[in-house]
Formats: C-alpha cells, structure tokens, sequence
C-alpha cells in the first residue's frame, strides 16, 4: 500500500469512526426521550359512504357539463343534511389472517371498539382473508367473532378470496357469509406434520435423549423414536382436534352436511353455495355498494403505533448504511481517478 492509499484509506476510516460517534450521540440522547415517550395503539376511522363520494363526484367532475356538476352538488349538499331516522350503521373490519393469525390482537380491539358504540339493527362486516393456521390462534379469533353475536348484532363475512381451514372456523360464525365466485372456502380438517431425523441420528451413533413427566407429554418429536403406541396417540389427537372442529362449524351452520364437506377439501365459491358452506356469491365491493343508500359504513382499524426506538433504529440504520455506501462509491472513484 502506497502513501496516497494509506492517506485515503485513513480519510474513509475517520469518515466511518465520526458516524458511528454522531450516531451513538444521537441514540444516547433520544434514549433519555424514549423513556419519557409513549406508544399504543392507532385507531383509523374511514366513513366508507364519504369515501366513495368522493371517487365518485372525481369522475363526475370530468364527465359532466358544468350545469350538471352543479345541479348534482346541490343535490349532494341537500342529501348530506338529512339521515333517515331508520339509518343503521354497518362497521367494517379487516382480517388478513397468516399462519399465526398474528392480527388476532388488532382484531379484538377492533370489536371492543365497535362493540361500545354498535346499537340494536347494526351490523358488522368482517372482510376475511386466510388460508387457515394454528388452531389455539384461530380458536381465539372465531371466539372474538362471537362475541359480536352474542351482543345481538348481526355479523356479515366476505370472503374475495380465501377462508380455508382456521379461515373458515372463523367465517362459520357469521350469521351470513358471501364469497366471491372464485374463492376458496371449506378445507374443514386438521394437519400436522413433523419431520423425523431419528433414523439419520442412529445411522450417525448419535444419541438423542428426551426427559419428560407425563406419558403423553411428548408424542412424534423430530428426533426421538416414532414407535406405534406414540403414532397412535398422535393420530388420536389429531382426530379429536378435527372433532372440535366439525362440532363447532355443526353448531353454527346447522345445515350443512358434515360428512360430505367435513373432508378437509377446499371448494370454489360457485360449489361452496351448493353445498351451503356459503349463502351468496358475491364480493365484498358489491355488498358495500348495495348497502351504502341504506346504511352509514365506518371502516374500523387498529394498528399498534411503532415505539419511538424502533422508529429512530430504522432512521439511523437508514443514514448510516447511505453514508458508508457513499463513501464506498467516492474512494472507488478516487482510485479510478488516481
């Protein structure tokens, strides 16, 4: 390494020592404002009705003549002064359901909301979108669901795309569920299914031991030894668990035939509604539209505000990796130059 490389490469480190300094300044000081700041949740109203006013007056404004805008906002003013007395609300939830069904805890929020302001003929619709996951999770999910039933309020499912498996466990609840030609409902069993290297470990001599209290504490494991008592407890509880199940979609969709749809296969909206698994085809954008002369739609969401740290970690891992990477790209011009 020559004198002019030793200067340069001496120049970049001092650039890279002066960040990281800055960067453990900045972080030490806004620490002292993390432990004085709060976080929580944020709640998101959207009056649905306002929302597609709006879409529509835009495109009106460019087709109509200015006679016709103007005699249509007179009658949009006129409309937006009186509520028929008879006016139900109708609260819109979201539900994008992963394998966890991590949103679980936004979703019994969001009902604890609604269910402090929903009145007698008020309705909840819950746009569903799973393919199913664990069943303790999805459990708890369909048991928020029923609890807006159980205040008397009418709850509505949509499902545009998929409400399979936990999905569906969840979808049953509803006193209605619409689904849109083509999407996946059904898939009412169970799965498991656990990789086993005990054969791999014995080839290896390598010894894999497992302590436990409780006969059945552990059953199949992914080392231990699948012998045909365990295999047999397993599947027995695989079973029971597909039990809870059927009994749980029997008890809320009392006309279905369970032997026929109870199979663990999935079917498309158009034969889902012939073997009642559904009540209507139709998606979720024609439901509210149908209802939006009749009812007043507000579209609740909850989502959990960022901590003030997680905020600050990303900004300044943002500004330190730019400003390597600057300084990465000027010494390999300079080398070029030299």
């Amino acid at each position: 390494m020559n004198m002019e490389q030793l200067i340069e490469f001496g120049l970049f480190a001092g650039k890279a020592i002066i960040i990281m300094l800055v960067a453990l300044i900045i972080m030490i000081t806004m620490a002292v404002l993390i432990a004085k700041s709060k976080h929580g949740e944020k709640v998101e109203i959207t009056h649905i009705n306002k929302k597609f006013e709006k879409f529509a007056l835009a495109l009106k404004s460019a087709c109509f003549n200015k006679k016709m805008l103007k005699a249509e906002l007179k009658n949009l003013k006129k409309k937006s002064k009186k509520k028929p007395a008879d006016k139900k609300n109708m609260y819109l939830i979201d539900f994008d359901g992963d394998i966890k069904a991590d949103q679980v805890e936004a979703l019994r929020d969001e009902i604890t909301t609604v269910l402090q302001v929903a009145q007698n003929g008020d309705e909840v619709i819950l746009n569903l979108e799973s393919p199913g996951g664990m069943v303790h999770t999805y459990g708890l999910a369909a048991a928020q669901l029923e609890r807006i039933k159980n205040k008397n309020l009418k709850l509505t499912v949509c499902v545009d795309k998929v409400a399979a498996s936990g999905g569906y466990l969840m979808a049953c609840v509803a006193d209605k569920i619409i689904a849109s030609p083509f999407a996946i409902v059904g898939s009412i069993g169970v799965l498991a299914q656990v990789p086993n290297l005990h054969k791999f470990l014995k080839k290896h001599d390598v010894d894999y031991k497992e302590y436990t209290a409780g006969e059945y504490k552990r059953t199949i494991t992914m080392f231990g030894e699948i012998t045909d008592k365990k295999q047999e407890k397993f599947l027995e509880q695989i079973q029971e668990t597909h039990n809870l199940f059927k009994n749980f979609v029997s008890k809320n969709r009392e006309k279905l035939d369970l032997e026929k749809v109870a199979t663990g296969e999935y079917w498309y909206g158009q034969q889902a509604i012939e073997l009642g698994l559904i009540d209507e085809i139709k998606t979720s954008d024609e439901y509210l539209l149908e209802n939006i002369e009749k009812a007043e739609i507000y579209q609740v969401k909850i989502e959990e505000k960022k901590k003030l740290n997680e905020k600050l970690s990303e900004m300044l891992g943002s500004i330190i990796k730019s400003k390597l990477l600057f300084w990465v790209e000027e010494a390999e011009l300079r080398k070029k130059l030299l």
